[in-house]
Formats: structure tokens, C-alpha cells, sequence
């Protein structure tokens, strides 16, 4: 996790993520605000024995995402992966120390570094842009200006894994900027929104997915992805599996939905209002997964 120093409305994201929405940034407390909601939830993650790691984000240059890590790393075993971002703001938040404290702290003996394709005009923002099914070696997509499928494949190629892409669209037929916000898979799950795929084929190739890797499909609607329903991730504290949400998407589920997902996981909301709002991320987006073992 990233602690932030200068969260705010980043205004080269805007265009593709129809989620941020400007809020008083100015605010004399603005700052003690996403701090504490940012404590909140490392704190809580502690209490439930959730091993966490937290730098501190530099406050210049200014780095308005920092608290989204998972877009520009992720780790799993002794691979580290380097993604290619879109905004060049967003470029600047990998850091050459983060990189060398998780590479000794973690024994990374192989880092895959595709920020290469930035000069290309592709990018893959990490596990925003795709929602690894690790058990069965499938990499889901929603392809956008910041999932490109070259740079998918090619990552791909180098895991062994099979790719997977689809479109997704909003209600205003625009493009839904990344594949965490409309869908998560756990270890026998996977929360979905189907109503965002436009192409009815495309939607009964994707359930034949799910149902042949025998994972149950909940379903959320697209209003439900617009309160960060589908922006969720399952951890594990020795054998007990925790789904941890934020609030505003716990409080659009409906009980049904609720009482599906308690059959797999424990339900664990997190209050991050303002984080979500005005960053356009929600819980999901504030984790990088470290994995021990690889099952890459």
C-alpha cells in the first residue's frame, strides 16, 4: 500500500475514468481526511492479521493516484511485473527505491518490465487492467485506451497464461476504463457485470468460462459498478478467506448478493467516501497482492 501525500482530482485521468468526480481539494483539512481514511484501512487490515506493506508516497513531484499501486506493479512468487501507464503523471509513481526494497524484501529473481510500450502509445495497467484467475491460468480484459491487447498477450506469452478479452461498456456506451471495476475473481467465485457487455456472444462466452472453471457468477448491475461493486479482492489470514469492500459498494448489494458472497468469503466494508469519489478507485486498487509461493 501507498500512503499518500498528495491525493487529489488528476485531471490527465478524467477523460477515461468516468468515475472521479472534482471535490474541494483545497480544503484547509482535505489532506487529514484521506490520511485517516488511509489509516482506517491499513489498520483494519491489521486486525484481521492481514500481513501489510507500507511506503510512504513522496509529495513532489506530485503524484495525485499514488494510493492506486496496484496499476503499475504486481508481484506473485519471485516475478515482478512493471506495466506501462497511460498518464504520464502516473508514470512517475514507480519508484526506483519501491522497486529495490520489494526485489530484496520479497526475492525477486525476475522482473518483467513492459513500460517499454508507453513509448508505443499501449498500455496495461497492471491489475486494474486485468483480473488474473490464477488457478486456472486465465487473464481477463476489458480492452480500453489503457488495456491494449498486444501488451496483454505478449505478458501472456512470458506466464503461460491464456488471455482473455471483451468490452465493456457503461451506460453511456462508453468504454469502462478497467476490468477491476466490473469484475473480481475469488478462489470459487467470481462477481461479474454482464449488463456492460453490449455483445450477447461475447457474455455466453464468458459464463461458459466461469462455469467450466466451476466458479458461481454473481451478477452485479452497471449501476452497482458505478458504486465500486465489482472493485473487491479476496484475501485469505491462514484458511479464512476475507472479501474485503468498501462501504459504498456493500451498501448496493442487494441482500441476495450479500448472502451469496458470505457463502464464500467474510464480508469486510471499508470506509474510503472520498478516496473512491474523488480518485475514481476503490479498495481494490489500493492493494498489490504479494504472493510467497508462484503459481505463475
Amino acid at each position: 500500500m501507498i500512503r499518500p501525500a498528495a491525493f487529489g482530482f488528476n485531471h490527465q485521468t478524467a477523460s477515461s475514468n468516468f468515475f472521479q468526480k472534482k471535490g474541494s481539494n483545497d480544503r484547509p483539512n482535505f489532506g487529514q481526511i484521506i490520511l485517516q481514511e488511509f489509516n482506517n484501512f491499513a489498520a483494519k487490515l491489521e486486525d484481521l492479521g492481514v500481513a501489510i506493506i507500507v511506503f510512504d508516497d513522496l509529495a513532489s513531484p506530485a503524484k495525485p493516484d499514488a494510493v492506486f499501486p496496484n496499476n503499475w506493479i504486481s508481484l506473485r512468487g519471485d516475478t515482478m511485473i512493471l506495466y506501462p501507464m497511460l498518464s504520464p503523471n502516473r508514470r512517475l509513481e514507480r519508484r526506483k527505491d519501491i522497486i529495490k526494497k520489494l526485489q530484496g524484501d520479497c526475492s525477486i529473481r525476475q522482473c518483467i518490465d513492459l513500460s517499454y510500450f508507453e513509448s508505443e502509445n499501449k498500455f496495461l495497467e497492471g491489475t486494474g487492467s486485468i483480473v488474473f484467475d490464477y488457478q486456472n491460468r486465465k487473464a481477463y480484459a476489458c480492452l480500453s485506451n489503457r488495456t491494449h491487447p498486444k501488451v496483454l498477450t505478449q505478458l501472456c506469452k512470458l506466464l503461460d497464461y491464456k488471455p482473455i478479452f471483451f468490452r465493456a461498456q457503461d451506460h453511456q456506451k462508453r468504454a469502462i476504463y478497467h476490468t477491476n471495476v466490473m469484475m473480481n475473481i475469488g478462489p470459487d467465485f467470481v462477481v461479474f457485470c454482464s449488463e456492460s457487455l453490449r455483445d450477447k456472444q461475447e457474455r455466453i462466452n464468458l459464463h461458459q468460462q466461469f462455469e467450466q472453471d466451476r466458479h458461481t457468477l454473481i451478477d452485479i448491475s452497471l449501476e452497482q459498478v458505478q458504486h465500486f461493486a465489482g472493485n473487491m479482492l479476496c484475501v485469505h489470514v491462514q484458511s479464512t478467506p476475507y472479501l474485503i469492500l468498501s462501504e459504498t459498494a456493500y451498501n448496493i448489494l442487494k441482500p441476495t448478493q450479500v448472502h451469496q458472497l458470505e457463502q464464500h468469503a467474510s464480508l469486510v466494508p471499508i470506509a474510503i467516501p472520498n478516496i473512491e469519489r474523488i480518485g475514481g478507485g476503490s479498495v481494490r486498487c489500493m492493494l498489490t497482492e504479494i504472493f510467497r509461493q508462484n503459481s505463475f
